[in-house]
């Protein structure tokens, strides 16, 4: 970023607060006015759970995997409602007494009007992403912590809630904002979708490998064409970003982009052109509906011929990268697509099963029908039973009127994939196998059966024969499942590494930005044993992305200083130690041992650049923490390094 944005940037953030102050005080609040931290009566906090049910349904999981990433840094992540009641809350084991104290937990309302200026109340009021710290909290009793909020819209454009990360004030990381933003975008994509099952989505974007990611437009139309919604990327891209979000969509498909609608979906296009005339890579998403418009009209074609994506979309062709073990496996799931065989997906946690299972489902026959994903280990196990079943109206107390339809009558003419079978409750395995069997299910409190037609694909790191010795899992299930097991090997075992970095890396990168990584940083992957696997590499590389776009506007060399703290310290004991190099094999007890002055120089010159701060030098040179303090008394230390 540029000085010049840089001081816009603060200028807009110091207006935003003075605004956020004066309504404060109009408000009546005084600086040293004890918060208001009364919560919702567990009744009424329910009614407000399931009053936002959409929203944390769809916010849970990404709020875990943006713990993830902040995990042991103090923190806690907090969701609201538009109003400011926090709905759910996640945090670190040390900031959690922390929370309690300053009541950021369900049912406590961080309005501005409760509690002053703040990120999460600021961030409402005015619409737009925000960071409040220390002293610009209003409130002199929150001046301990550092907030990075975002506000959460909604696929109509309405206000939903908003998203916030906090943490003690010493603690706070510049860059958080950013990750939660990146968060909010990923949640809003994700209830866009689901809150228009059967309508045509486009995913488009100037730059083809941006498909896919959180930077890629997404626009969604009724069958006739009629705009339903946009995200915010597709927003920016059709140059709707100053129009009110009631009025988006008053428009058609003809007034974004010059094709017709039809056109479009016989041709099965791969490219469009915006109305502006800029030329744009672009998928399609149909709804069943729709299945007629999308095959080809030829006499010869038969009445049922199944709806296949067209070869050049394969999703499993997409994830073969070059490794010999993976192109076998992705072999043999072609082999069973559309033969009504049950999938079972064995490897470690992070192996990119749930990647796997989605493409095979969008090469199959279902492709235009639901796919519908249950973490049978997320889960608790006194909700499962309601989530995959559904529950009928007054099933039990705290259920919401109307019932609720369960994943797996959501699934149905779709495929159903149960990840972390393994962990699934014995007393659900039954009432599971039997809906196999029958392909009927019954909701919870209802008489009735329903017809359910799906495919299953299901997920475990666990040795399911030990588990059904251990009495954990029945065998009839595990032989009704297990169709067909391929095993996906473990990153570490993969020969196409340089390959799935390039394309993780591709993903990742934040919008209008183009990230390469150092060599120095390559290589340290390329030799990395990634225990958390394809996952872990994601995260360590959205990071990495993010901290190094932070400095730059366009092109971003991702090097080691980039690189989490926790990742150079695994990376020095799992590698370093493994195959010691020369500084490694040197023996700190004797002086008169031969050293590398050049390495040891390097250190030298790293820890004065940076006032004698060892974690920053680390980070440069890219070796951890513990290894610069073992060393640090064989440097020529500069003096303002004594306290480190």
């Amino acid at each position: 970023m540029s000085l010049h944005s840089t001081a816009l940037a603060s200028a807009d953030h110091a207006h935003l607060l003075t605004l956020a102050h004066e309504r404060s005080l109009r408000y009546g609040l005084a600086l040293r006015d004890a918060p208001d931290y009364q919560r919702l009566a567990s009744g009424a906090l329910r009614d407000a759970l399931d009053q936002h049910r959409f929203l944390c349904q769809h916010a849970t999981p990404v709020m875990e995997h943006l713990f993830s990433q902040i995990n042991n840094t103090g923190s806690i992540l907090v969701l609201t409602s538009a109003s400011g009641l926090v709905l759910h809350s996640l945090g670190d084991r040390d900031f959690l007494p922390k929370a309690d104290q300053v009541a950021l937990v369900p049912g406590v309302d961080w309005s501005e009007q409760a509690q002053g200026t703040n990120a999460i109340g600021t961030a409402l009021q005015e619409r737009q992403a925000i960071t409040v710290q220390g002293a610009e909290h209003f409130l002199q009793a929150n001046h301990s912590l550092a907030c990075a909020c975002a506000p959460i819209f909604g696929p109509h454009g309405q206000l939903m809630g908003a998203l916030d990360v906090t943490s003690e004030h010493h603690r706070h990381h510049p860059h958080t904002l950013a990750l939660v933003r990146m968060s909010v975008q990923m949640l809003e994509n994700q209830m866009l979708a689901a809150q228009f099952p059967q309508a045509i989505r486009i995913h488009f974007h100037a730059r083809p490998e941006f498909l896919g990611t959180l930077m890629e437009g997404i626009a969604v139309f009724s069958p006739d064409g009629q705009l339903l919604s946009l995200n915010r990327s597709a927003q920016f891209q059709c140059s709707l970003t100053d129009a009110q979000p009631q009025s988006v969509p008053t428009q058609h498909f003809s007034m974004l982009f010059r094709h017709p609608l039809t056109e479009l979906l016989q041709a099965c296009a791969q490219q469009l052109m915006l109305e502006s005339g800029v030329l744009v890579a672009c998928r399609i998403h149909l709804p069943p509906s729709t299945e007629a418009v999308q095959r080809p009209t030829t006499a010869a074609a038969p009445h049922n011929t199944p709806t296949t994506l067209p070869q050049r979309l394969s999703h499993l062709q997409y994830l073969d990268t070059g490794d010999t073990q993976l192109a076998h496996t992705i072999a043999r799931l072609r082999k069973v697509l559309d033969k009504n065989i049950p999938v079972m997906l064995l490897g470690e946690t992070g192996t990119g099963k749930d990647l796997l299972a989605r493409a095979w489902h969008q090469d199959s026959a279902r492709a235009n029908q639901p796919f519908i994903a249950v973490n049978c280990a997320s889960i608790p196990e006194s909700l499962i039973e309601a989530e995959l079943f559904g529950y009928a109206d007054g099933a039990f107390t705290g259920a919401r009127k109307k019932g609720a339809v369960g994943k797996i009558a959501q699934a149905h003419g779709g495929t159903l994939f149960l990840d972390e079978i393994g962990d699934m409750p014995l007393s659900l395995q039954a009432r599971l196998l039997r809906v196999l069997q029958e392909r009927r299910i019954s909701p919870l409190g209802s008489e009735k059966d329903i017809p359910i037609d799906i495919a299953v694909v299901c997920a475990t790191h666990q040795d399911l024969k030990t588990r059904i010795a251990q009495g954990l899992f029945r065998e009839d299930l595990y032989y009704r499942l297990n169709g067909l097991a391929v095993r996906l090997p473990a990153l570490r075992e993969r020969t196409d590494l340089p390959a799935v970095i390039a394309k993780v890396l591709q993903a990742v990168q934040p919008e209008g930005a183009t990230c390469t990584l150092a060599p120095e940083v390559l290589q340290r992957f390329l030799s990395y044993p990634w225990p958390g696997n394809v996952r872990q590499l994601h995260n360590v590389l959205r990071t990495a992305c993010v901290m190094a776009c932070a400095t730059a506007e366009e092109e971003s060399i991702v090097t080691c200083a980039d690189l989490p703290d926790d990742f150079l310290d695994d990376y020095q004991e799992t590698v370093e130690h493994k195959a010691p190099t020369a500084m490694e094999n040197f023996d700190f007890g004797q002086e008169t041992h031969k050293l590398n002055d050049l390495t040891l120089q390097r250190m030298a010159q790293a820890l004065a650049e940076h006032q004698g701060n060892v974690s920053a030098a680390a980070k440069v040179l890219g070796i951890s923490r513990n290894t610069f303090y073992r060393k640090k008394g064989l440097l020529p230390l500069p003096k303002n390094a004594n306290q480190f």
